[in-house]
């Protein structure tokens, strides 16, 4: 009996069912037949006519029929719009990615980059402390580096990954873009996202050969921008002359911002032939090209800007043998009791605006002093021996200087040294790294030093830091040791350790050190994780230290040491 039921009650659904789909389809098939009779009547038979009628009414529309007419075909043509579909035209195919002859990852390396791509996690110190485990985030910029010395080639598959990446870390992109090649520039143009790629991606064009005038007239002609200043730049690096000839054809026409960038790819193979182009671009429209143009012919002591530079300059620096006050900088005036007097400047005319000075000093800076600084960083330091009496860098940079200007005369002189990469003025205006921070013999600035060291070879650059370490420790080096070449071997790299064992020892805040651990992770040689193994284990606390700190530098050492290793391994994963 039960089943009997049930099997009833399932019959009566299935008819009760049918009979409302047979009457949904018969309803659809009335209005269908309202619409036919509207249109057979000469009513409104397209979309925009049916929308006009019910909106103005069928007294004013009386072809359109009865209300209940045009309200049952409005119903049922929006029925059949939003049902229907047309498909659209299949578009083409695109062209296909350009060929990168690079060779491919080795199978280690790749994996290597998927996890390192895939790592989006919080960094390890978002809640404090950083824990034991390396922070994956921070290697990827190094594992790129390496990949591009090598000349390899991402796979395919991670193309999307890498681009992502470089989209969110601005500090990525150089590497990353370059690591994508020419095969990340032609992907980048499917994803509004990767848009970045298109605009300053020199690393990933594919280049023509430069040497078919005709094919690098027309990509300098219609190529997109990062393809232009890629163009540009290995142009320039082949040929100087070609590449300026390059830029001057076209140069009326650019935009200001473009001008810019264009402007500064003259650096690579600078000479005094780029003079009469950079002397145009003295009067060019926009300010940061003007100014660009000037510290161009600056570096070039034998321009003409250099010498109107000098003139001016030595017309407010000079040799005072009288003995008078003098003050700014200590010195013995080399035993004959001279000094450096200085007159800044009372105008800024309109020759020295023309010329790249200026005018209107920033907030807080005097007008002369702001004058004085460009003059002196302008001039070629090769002039300074013989307004100050044929002495060496060193000599001048001991010389007092009266009425408290010295400051601003060697604070001018460090930007010089960088400007024109005076390695023998650098040398003069660090002093010895013994000095106290504060009282080198050229600058007391820990970011001028590290300019100042840029200038000098690497090996110097290195040894110099080290024993800058050696005598006030790492708490003022964090600067200095960013601009040494990675990663940290030597004399460096056993400074840096020793350092830090001390800062340990001696019961230091651990935290203050973190920035400098992080920068030890990312640059120290891995040769030197064995020295660091014995730091590992937690020390026992001592009186007067800070409570936990033996923990946290454990924690430090071993977070170090794991960094080390897996920077060890990713090189021999790249070099399989």
């Amino acid at each position: 009996m039960t089943s009997t039921g049930a099997s009833t009650t399932t019959n009566t659904d299935t008819e009760t069912d049918a009979e409302t789909d047979i009457g949904a389809l018969a309803h659809v098939d009335a209005y269908s037949d309202i619409e036919a009779g509207i249109h057979a009547d000469a009513g409104p038979r397209s979309w925009d006519e049916l929308v006009t009628a019910a909106l103005l009414g069928t007294e004013r529309r009386p072809a359109a029929g009865t209300p209940e007419q045009v309200l049952d075909a409005a119903v049922t043509r929006t029925v059949r719009r939003r049902a229907g579909l047309v498909p659209a035209a299949a578009g083409g195919l695109p062209s296909a990615a350009p060929p990168d002859g690079r060779p491919a990852l080795p199978d280690a390396a790749r994996r290597r980059l998927a996890l390192l791509l895939a790592d989006r996690s919080a960094p390890a110190h978002a809640g404090g402390r950083r824990g034991s485990a390396p922070d994956l985030g921070e290697l990827l910029p190094q594992w790129l580096a390496l990949a591009n010395e090598r000349g390899l080639r991402p796979p395919a598959e991670l193309m999307p990954a890498l681009l992502d990446a470089a989209r969110a870390r601005t500090d990525l992109r150089p590497q990353a873009l370059a690591f994508a090649g020419p095969g990340g520039l032609w992907l980048a143009r499917f994803n509004p996202e990767w848009r970045f790629a298109l605009r300053g991606a020199s690393g990933g064009v594919a280049l023509p050969d430069l040497a078919d005038v005709e094919v690098v007239q027309l990509l300098w002609d219609e190529g997109l921008f990062a393809e232009r200043v890629t163009l540009l730049g290995a142009v320039r690096a082949g040929d100087p002359e070609a590449g300026r000839r390059l830029l001057a054809g076209t140069w009326t026409t650019e935009r200001a911002e473009d001008r810019l960038m264009f402007l500064d790819s003259l650096r690579c193979g600078l000479s005094s032939a780029d003079e009469p182009f950079l002397e145009r671009a003295l009067a060019d429209r926009s300010r940061n090209v003007r100014a660009t143009a000037a510290e161009l012919l600056s570096a070039l002591p034998g321009s003409a800007l250099a010498a109107r530079m000098a003139r001016r300059a030595a017309s407010c620096v000079s040799l005072d043998r009288t003995g008078g006050r003098t003050g700014g900088c200590a010195g013995d005036g080399a035993g004959d009791g001279a000094a450096i007097s200085v007159e800044a400047p009372h105008e800024c005319d309109a020759e020295m605006q023309r010329d790249g000075i200026a005018a209107r000093p920033p907030a807080g800076r005097g007008e002369r002093s702001w004058w004085l600084g460009q003059l002196v960083e302008s001039a070629p330091l090769g002039s300074w021996a013989a307004r100050l009496g044929g002495r060496s860098a060193e000599e001048i940079v001991a010389l007092p200087v009266a009425d408290e200007w010295g400051a601003e005369l060697h604070a001018a002189w460090c930007r010089a040294a960088v400007r024109q990469g005076n390695a023998e003025w650098s040398r003069a205006l660090l002093g010895s790294p013994s000095a106290p921070p504060g009282e080198g013999a050229g600058t007391g600035s820990l970011a001028g030093r590290a300019k100042l060291l840029s200038v000098l070879p690497q090996d110097e650059r290195a040894d110099w830091v080290a024993r800058f370490i050696a005598a006030h420790g790492l708490s003022e080096a964090f600067q200095l040791l960013g601009g040494c070449v990675v990663p940290w071997a030597g004399a460096l790299g056993r400074a840096v350790v020793d350092a830090l064992e001390i800062a340990r020892d001696a019961g230091s805040y651990p935290w203050s050190f973190s920035g400098v651990m992080g920068l030890a992770e990312r640059c120290l040689d891995p040769a030197e994780s064995h020295r660091l193994e014995a730091l590992t284990a937690t020390p026992p606390e001592e009186e007067g230290a800070s409570p936990g700190a033996g923990g946290y530098w454990a924690e430090a050492f071993q977070r170090l040491v794991a960094t080390l290793s897996l920077r060890a391994a990713m090189r021999a994963e790249l070099s399989a």
